[in-house]
């Protein structure tokens, strides 16, 4: 059966107004209408207030009593999500029908995976630091803007949202960072770099596939540690972190008004740190992740410093204002793998803690040096479902 758009006119509620509902903790049930594959593989996520069930519009149209009977009766409101949107039209429709209150996810799943959130986590005299979020993905970047120059931190594929943000700022982008070449996601570094004629930065140590050993065939700038840019007022300082990638780096930017502000790409999350495994070599890595977390990063670091981390892993994690954003102390107080450990004690709870290897990861690797072009259908493909650099708990 195919589903259009205009077959009924049911209500719909856009990705903006979801995200919006599922920042502010309030309860919320969401009635999943793909197939259970699809479903577990990208699920929307959100806070423990939110009520999720997984029921195929299939059900609805083979046995409609028998798939109502299986909704909850204490729910004021559903939003029905689907692929594209055109399902959950239908199952919506059916449930108004039925006495419920139910909305339809604008685009569905495709909408909601490449719905982008902006907001400043800093706005002052000097300048902006605005995050860039996909919240689908929990992928985070960062823009950095002052006296009319910009600078990109890890920017995500959908490269039109940095464009609308920089030009809305009246500033030139000058500057792209990446803090490594990315497993989960394709970087819009180099096409970036290509439009605006911005230098794309990386870590030379990232731009050798390291399971193909191959080199990389897109046009960028060695990052070496302790380089500086200067963007308007702001200064930025380059610490190689070697470990999640042996090019990982970190950024602290420092404010004319005493502010510190670290981004640590896959270094450091909020709850967890990065992965070492992911160049297929997490037992000859994790000791080199040991001395980057324990030995090198903390001589850069005060109580204040403000951790900007690449993603986060649950909506638990914002400082209640979409900002995924903490001191240095209090990530150390929230983040139990952070703990001080023994490099043995370190190297058991690393290789014990190991999420599985997703074969996608290999791919967009290539994709990110160059080696490969994916259309868009494929690189929607590759990005399908929340990112996984992080340690499990």
């Amino acid at each position: 059966m195919t589903f259009t758009q205009d077959q009924s006119t049911v209500t719909e509620i856009s990705p903006r107004e979801l995200y919006a509902r599922l920042l502010s903790a309030q309860p919320l049930f969401i009635l999943d209408v793909r197939n259970e594959d699809e479903f577990k593989r990208m699920p929307v996520e959100g806070h423990a207030t939110l009520r999720t069930l997984n029921l195929p519009y299939y059900d609805f149209i083979e046995d409609e009593e028998a798939a109502l009977a299986r909704l909850p009766k204490d729910v004021e409101e559903v939003v029905v999500i689907c692929a594209k949107g055109g399902a959950s039209q239908y199952v919506a429709e059916v449930l108004n029908n039925h006495g419920y209150r139910a909305v339809s996810l604008t685009d569905g799943m495709i909408g909601w995976g490449n719905y982008y959130d902006t907001r400043d986590v800093v706005n002052a005299s000097w300048g902006r630091i605005v995050q860039i979020a996909r919240p689908a993905r929990g992928d985070l970047s960062f823009a950095i803007i002052s006296d009319g120059q910009a600078a990109l931190v890890d920017p995500l594929r959908h490269i039109n949202v940095y464009r609308e943000l920089i030009e809305s700022a009246g500033a030139k982008l000058t500057t792209i960072l990446d803090t490594h070449v990315h497993a989960d996601h394709i970087s819009g570094g180099p096409a970036l770099s290509k439009e605006t004629g911005a230098p794309y930065y990386v870590h030379p140590y990232d731009a050798i596939h390291p399971i193909d050993m191959l080199p990389a065939v897109i046009a960028y700038e060695p990052l070496r540690d302790g380089q500086v840019f200067q963007i308007g007022q702001v200064r930025i300082t380059t610490i190689w972190y070697p470990g999640h990638t042996l090019g990982q780096v970190n950024f602290l930017a420092e404010t004319p008004d005493g502010g510190r502000y670290l981004f640590t790409g896959d270094g450091i999350f909020l709850r967890s740190f990065g992965r070492p495994d992911l160049g297929g070599k997490g037992e000859a890595w994790t000791p080199i992740l040991y001395r980057s977390m324990f030995e090198r990063l903390p001589r850069y670091l005060t109580d204040e410093t403000v951790i900007l981390p690449a993603h986060f892993s649950t909506l638990d994690e914002d400082a209640g204002n979409g900002i995924f954003a903490a001191p240095y102390k209090q990530v150390l107080s929230q983040n139990d793998s952070l703990k001080p450990r023994s490099l043995e004690e370190f190297t058991s709870f690393v290789l014990s803690h190991l999420p599985v290897f997703p074969p996608e990861y290999v791919e967009i690797k290539r994709v990110n040096i160059g080696l490969v072009e994916p259309c868009e259908g494929k690189a929607s493909e590759l990005e399908l479902g929340k990112n996984i650099c992080a340690l499990a708990e």
